[in-house]
């Protein structure tokens, strides 16, 4: 078996400078016909095109698999395959004509880049040395096609588009046959670029807006999961971040190329790589996995959850995804977060400050999905996933997280849904019965309930009260403003009935701001609007009428509590 030439590395530039010099008439004829190719699709003549290509995948046929009538050519000669792939990349490479770009524009068909791919396959073998730097210098062109061809796909092309990335595991297969071929340091390198190759290529398929993903795309999947144990990576590692780390860094090391550039979607793909594998048992098992021993790997361990959810944002947030593989993406997340049982655990004292901006990605995917379905289903489904991965943040991160997507919210409805979870934790907290200790400091139940509540208040002023001034915008905000008006009336009421034990949220100087800044604004603000509306028979009115009427209730509820509290304060 033969390795890598331990001579200095001689990079492709410097081949390409050298090619002139030395090119075989095999290369020579390569590069005719390549530039034959170029003249065809610069000029519109597609048919035309057509022969050139067949031209050059024949060249790297002959070059790959080398006719057996010639005996001093039966073993493929390394140096020529050397030369082509080289011819191959310049070409494709080369700024002055792009013919890569005009192909892909007009081209409706990918059976130009699937041969092409074969032939890359083949030539890929037979390369005796620089392995890495040979695959450098193809992958960010073979996975530019990739990207550009899929990105496209129409139902009708979808065959087409399958093929090509058949043509594309042919690529995988050649890859992971070089790494036999390199010393042990080049061996990691190849080994982490095919796992990264991998994690595209799954991100890409998982793009297909074909109907019923699942059926038409998982036999891919399941080829191309294949190289996952091979390049080292493991459910676990991929879903928490590790595996694509160590091989980003394997890559990063001596990468002054810009190599890593080509696998912008990995992030993707080793999120849906695990989703994949949640979908089907055949693959998880092609991957060498035993899932639901991953999934208890991961609900046993705090920061695993907390990593794995904020991967799972990728395959979310993204609108280049179906809603068919969000779905699955949302299962594998319920399915992380059940059996988990994080009470009593040194894990909740863990830092969590770190994960915040991941965890925050996630749960607005989750908002965009229970808002953007058109499935009933999976929108109850979202909204289950909203609140497990709320529960699973720390108390002391949670009110902030949800201050930020209220914030942040441009819906009215799901702005009510966020003032609904705030109102709810306020009852769980003083519901659950507990001292944590933290080093010296104590946090008891009656305390926590009256940070809640404080906390609350300034949601209730931020709606009631727009920041950026003005009442509130009724009817179109009629549904966060009901829920500010039941969250307001909730703390009045536990606090009226002695059912906490602390009243120092609703001192009476709050009692005096909400009643002159929140309630006789808005009730004054409403009962213009109710007048207006008198006046109008119309089915608009009607709605308006509908909108309003039990903010009006609840509103007046209010006022009510708060003038009792006053006269007995």
């Amino acid at each position: 078996m033969s390795t890598d030439d331990p001579s200095p590395i001689v990079d492709l530039a410097q081949i390409n400078l050298n090619a002139a010099a030395s090119s075989s008439p095999l290369s020579l004829r390569l590069h005719d016909a390549l530039r034959a190719c170029s003249q065809a699709v610069e000029s519109g003549d597609f048919s035309g095109s057509d022969s050139a290509v067949a031209a050059v995948i024949d060249l790297l046929n002959s070059a790959a698999d080398p006719p057996q009538s010639d005996a001093e050519s039966v073993v493929p000669d390394a140096r020529v395959c050397e030369e082509l792939l080289v011819e191959v990349q310049r070409f494709l490479s080369n700024p002055p004509n792009q013919a890569l770009d005009v192909h892909i524009r007009v081209s409706k068909e990918p059976t130009y880049f699937i041969l092409l791919f074969h032939g890359l396959a083949k030539v890929f073998v037979q390369i005796q040395r620089h392995h890495v730097e040979q695959v450098k210098a193809a992958l960010p062109i073979i996975l530019q096609v990739l990207r550009a061809i899929s990105s496209d796909c129409h139902e009708e092309a979808s065959d087409a588009i399958n093929i090509l990335f058949e043509a594309a595991i042919r690529i995988g297969n050649s890859m992971q046959e070089m790494c036999k071929r390199v010393v042990e340091g080049k061996k990691d390198e190849l080994r982490a670029m095919l796992g990264l190759y991998v994690l595209q290529n799954i991100a890409l398929i998982s793009r297909s807006r074909q109907k019923s993903i699942v059926s038409r795309c998982g036999s891919l999947i399941l080829q191309f999961t294949k190289f996952l144990p091979f390049c080292g990576f493991s459910y676990f590692g991929l879903i928490t971040g590790s595996s694509l780390a160590s091989a980003t860094a394997v890559i990063s090391k001596g990468d002054g190329d810009g190599t890593i550039d080509c696998f912008s979607l990995t992030m993707d793909g080793a999120a849906l790589a695990v989703v994949w594998g949640h979908i089907s048992d055949d693959i998880a098992e092609t991957a060498g996995e035993q899932l639901k021993s991953v999934l208890r790997e991961i609900q046993n361990n705090q920061t695993a959850r907390w990593q794995a959810i904020g991967t799972l944002k990728y395959a979310l947030s993204s609108n280049d995804y179906p809603w068919e593989l969000k779905s699955n993406t949302i299962d594998l997340l319920l399915s992380i977060m059940d059996g988990c049982n994080t009470e009593g655990s040194d894990d909740n004292y863990l830092d969590f400050s770190g994960f915040v901006p991941s965890l925050f990605v996630t749960l607005q995917a989750i908002e965009m999905i229970m808002m953007g379905s058109f499935d009933a289903s999976l929108r109850k489904k979202a909204f289950t996933a909203l609140r497990r991965v709320i529960s699973e943040i720390p108390s002391s991160h949670r009110f902030d997280i949800l201050k930020a997507l209220i914030k942040n919210s441009v819906s009215p409805s799901l702005t009510a849904i966020l003032i609904d979870l705030v109102r709810a934790e306020i009852l769980t907290e003083k519901n659950q019965k507990y001292v944590r200790n933290v080093k010296d400091a104590q946090f008891e139940s009656g305390s926590h309930y009256s940070s809640w509540s404080s906390q609350a208040l300034e949601l209730v002023e931020l709606i009631l009260k727009p920041p950026e001034g003005g009442p509130p915008a009724l009817p179109d905000h009629s549904e966060q403003v009901l829920s500010a008006l039941n969250l307001l009336r909730f703390i009045l009421i536990r606090e009226s009935t002695g059912q906490t034990n602390q009243k120092t949220v609703l001192s009476d100087k709050v009692l005096q701001k909400a009643y002159s800044e929140w309630l006789l604004p808005l009730r004054a603000l409403v009962t213009g609007i109710e007048a207006e509306n008198e006046k109008d028979n119309s089915e608009l009115a009607n709605d308006i009428f509908c909108a309003l009427n039990p903010v009006q209730l609840v509103l007046y509820r209010c006022i009510e509590l708060v003038e009792d509290r006053l006269k007995h304060s």
